[in-house]
């Protein structure tokens, strides 16, 4: 695996030496890049930086360049933007956002700042779900197969996402779709031996074993967010929009029907189950009763995805077979991670020192003058 993404990343570099640098400012923030790159406009801010467009003059390829300031203040958010930086650099899939280059820091260390430039995209998921564009069955269906097809070639490396939420899928004017934002993910050894935090997948679509803190959890974590995506999709709003985690177990709950003891016995936590037990009594709400207008086989594949038991909801490769996407479903077009992906390097205690040079042995990659 090393080997092909060596040479993924040589294919992908293959770019003019850098000759000088050009800066420009946009909301406040200012940007130092590559001469290549010309700035368009600013797209996006978020936790961890500000987003803009730019033209690559060596391509004619329109990017994104998300500039991290200040990247090695907090050092676990500095290591889990390597982690993505790791995995990005390793996947080469069409439902996978693409790492195109890493702007070279002037030095090893001492330097603060990060930027990351990837495929262009004109939007989220989450901003199409609530604009005024219709979401017709073929748009749900379609967006669907996609994120399914990302998330069987994440988890056939052994890559959990743990963050999946519709403002991190992105997607274009003609429907291609991306899945973004790896910084959270996870191996299934890794995620198995690490206790659970606040941290792992935005609230509203945090699976049952991760909200009752389960002894470990699995790549059904992905699933669970992924059926509340399709449930958004189908609904314009979110299916499960807690207040906090115990109104999120109860709004599940309400949905789901009060889970039996069997379906319960994956949770570890004696007082998560007694207190699951304690609630009134739900019966499960019937799925045409909330999306009345949604397709059956829509429906049917939603009743397999959210289900309370981690262990009898669908696997992936379940959901990409499944009848809903007969006109879609192609096994030969639903590529497969060719083996695990080494999670080895992300084991160390993370110094500021050490994530700087690491970061910068990344972006020797791509810059290997």
């Amino acid at each position: 695996m090393q080997a092909q993404a060596r040479d993924l990343l040589q294919r992908r570099s293959r770019q003019r030496p850098r000759t000088s640098l050009v800066t420009f400012e946009t909301a406040g923030t200012s940007f130092t890049v590559d001469e290549r790159y010309q700035f368009i406009k600013q797209i996006g801010h978020g936790a961890y930086g500000v987003v803009v467009s730019a033209l690559d003059r060596s391509t004619g390829r329109k990017v994104a360049i998300k500039k991290v300031s200040k990247a090695f203040e907090d050092l676990i958010d500095a290591k889990r933007i390597l982690r993505e930086i790791k995995l990005l650099s390793n996947f080469d899939h069409e439902n996978i956002i693409s790492l195109l280059d890493i702007e070279k820091p002037p030095n090893k260390t001492g330097y603060e700042d990060i930027y990351i430039v990837t495929d262009l995209m004109e939007t989220d998921l989450h901003r199409v779900i609530y604009s005024r564009q219709e979401l017709t069955n073929d748009h749900v269906q379609y967006f669907l197969y996609q994120l399914l097809r990302g998330l069987l070639h994440l988890h056939s490396a052994g890559v959990i996402h743990r963050d999946l939420k519709p403002s991190n899928v992105l997607v274009n004017k003609n429907c291609d779709l991306k899945i973004c934002d790896l910084g959270l993910a996870r191996g299934f050894e890794e995620a198995a031996d690490e206790k659970l935090t606040e941290y792992v997948v935005t609230r509203w679509y945090r699976a049952p074993e991760v909200i009752l803190n389960a002894s470990h959890y699995t790549k059904a974590i992905d699933i669970w967010s992924t059926g509340c995506i399709l449930a958004e999709m189908l609904g314009k709003s979110p299916l499960f929009p807690g207040e906090d985690y115990l109104d999120q177990v109860q709004r599940i709950i309400a949905v789901l029907g009060l889970p039996t003891a069997e379906d319960m016995a994956f949770i570890s936590n004696e007082s998560a189950r007694r207190y699951i037990r304690n609630l009134p009594k739900r019966q499960r709400l019937p799925w045409t009763t909330l999306y009345p207008k949604a397709s059956s086989t829509a429906l049917d594949l939603l009743n397999h995805m959210l289900v309370f038991d981690p262990n009898k909801r669908f696997t992936v490769e379940e959901c990409v077979a499944h009848p809903y996407f007969t006109s879609l479903h192609d096994s030969a077009e639903e590529q497969r991670g060719s083996s695990h992906f080494d999670w080895s390097f992300d084991d160390f205690t993370p110094t500021k020192s050490l994530l700087q040079t690491m970061v910068y042995n990344e972006a020797l990659r791509f810059h290997p003058d």
